[in-house]
């Protein structure tokens, strides 16, 4: 028998919420449907915290239906209040499209160009007038309900802005909005939007009958083996731009995932098989050393998000910083991503004494310290390993002049970039 893709999900430890699991699964049998889910864009960037109600997305669309993404400009301009303990800093009009605009990018880069819809709420949320806003939806909304709604009830004590107090109101257009111009019948978020989803439910039978079907789905909070949230790292956010994060630091997040944790991940983050995922766990037990499924992860997330040419990229820089790979294979547009993730200095395209070069990159801080160095076999340019502290290097004679790869022992690295 077929699983399907509710009995995948409930698998992969993806479900938290969902409202009449077996009416969705009949509808879908039937029809293809509009799956959707929202993000404000707040940031210029999503981290990988928001990508994962969109990996479950992907699932619904690799299953036959499709994904509708609303980037939230409109809602965005007035601040979710789901998840914080005080009042978002509102973003003006001019950044809230620039990061529109990111994020619609980073959405063609995960879901393709074709079989899916990317929509902005601002397109019907910027048209209404205050009026029409209170006639024609704010009479729907008694007011003892929405404060009874877990996201406004935990800021009541706090305090919570009328802006913030309707933001439910306006998820809840947004859902029927969706209903109606893209089929959508399922919205899916984190589990801290079931108010606002079961809202949306709500006000769609309220103005399109008892029967009309929408369901909601919400995705657990992803927690790791010690109890921290998933995501959260102490150099801060991981990012899908490869301008915050490039793709090396983003495939060493994957690759340094906990042990007791990397099950977890593989089943969220891949789109491999239960043999496959039990396949790549056994071995973090017969042979924990060889980290085959943390490089693993790290391979499949990494190419959904940046693609294959930037998994290879990143795969060859970890193999010369932390391998045995010869420096001397890398393109220049390799080494370009290496610099990316090491100490980088700058030199002009003069040749330079070797000593010189060593100061310079800050891997010894005199020439005496550098000249032992040297002497002693530990320092290398571009892979070849130098002796003499009389040589002269041109920084012309390797990677199109563009770069120097100088490296002392085993693992102190700098580039040089020439100007």
């Amino acid at each position: 028998m077929t699983e399907t893709i509710l009995e995948q999900l409930e698998w992969r430890g993806a479900i938290n919420q969902i409202t009449d699991a077996d009416g969705l699964l009949n509808l879908m049998n039937k029809e293809q449907i509009g799956v959707y889910v929202g993000i404000d864009p707040t940031g210029d960037s999503m981290h990988i915290g928001h990508l994962i109600p969109f990996m479950v997305l992907k699932r619904f669309q690799l299953a036959g239906q499709r994904p509708v993404i609303l980037v939230g400009e409109a809602t965005g301009s007035i601040g979710d209040p789901s998840g914080k303990k005080s009042e978002r800093q509102l973003l003006s009009s001019e950044q809230m499209s620039i990061n529109t605009e990111k994020i619609r990018k980073q959405m063609e880069k995960l879901f393709g160009k074709d079989g899916f819809t990317i929509v902005n709420n601002m397109d019907w949320l910027g048209k209404f007038s205050l009026i029409e806003f209170l006639r024609d939806y704010g009479k729907l909304f008694p007011i003892n309900t929405m404060l009874a709604k877990d996201v406004v009830a935990s800021r009541l004590e706090a305090g919570i802005s009328f802006t913030e107090f309707t933001y439910q109101i306006l998820q809840s257009i947004d859902f029927h909005e969706l209903w109606e111009r893209e089929h959508v019948r399922l919205q899916m978020g984190g589990s801290d939007q079931w108010g606002n989803i079961t809202s949306g439910i709500e006000l769609i039978r309220k103005l399109e009958g008892s029967e009309a079907e929408a369901y909601g789905l919400t995705v657990p909070l992803l927690l790791k083996s010690d109890g921290t949230k998933f995501g959260k790292t102490e150099g801060g956010a991981v990012w899908l731009d490869p301008e915050k994060t490039t793709p090396f630091e983003f495939y060493q997040f994957w690759l340094n995932t906990a042990d007791e944790d990397v099950e977890k991940m593989l089943k969220f983050f891949t789109f491999l098989s239960q043999d496959e995922i039990a396949e790549l766990v056994a071995s973090t037990k017969t042979d924990a050393a060889a980290r085959t499924a943390q490089r693993r992860l790290a391979a499949e997330v990494t190419s959904f998000v940046h693609g294959d040419e930037a998994l290879k990229t990143a795969e060859t820089v970890t193999n010369v910083l932390f391998g045995n790979a010869d420096v001397a294979t890398l393109s220049t547009e390799e080494v370009a991503a290496l610099a990316g993730n090491v100490p980088t200095f700058e030199i002009d395209s003069a040749e330079i004494g070797i000593l010189d070069l060593v100061v310079a990159a800050g891997l010894e801080a005199s020439k005496t310290r550098a000249r032992e160095s040297v002497s002693n076999g530990a320092i290398r340019i571009n892979g070849e390993q130098i002796k003499d502290i009389e040589a002269v290097i041109d920084p012309k004679a390797a990677f199109d002049g563009q770069f120097v790869i100088v490296k002392r022992g085993k693992k102190k690295w700098a580039v040089a970039k020439v100007q």
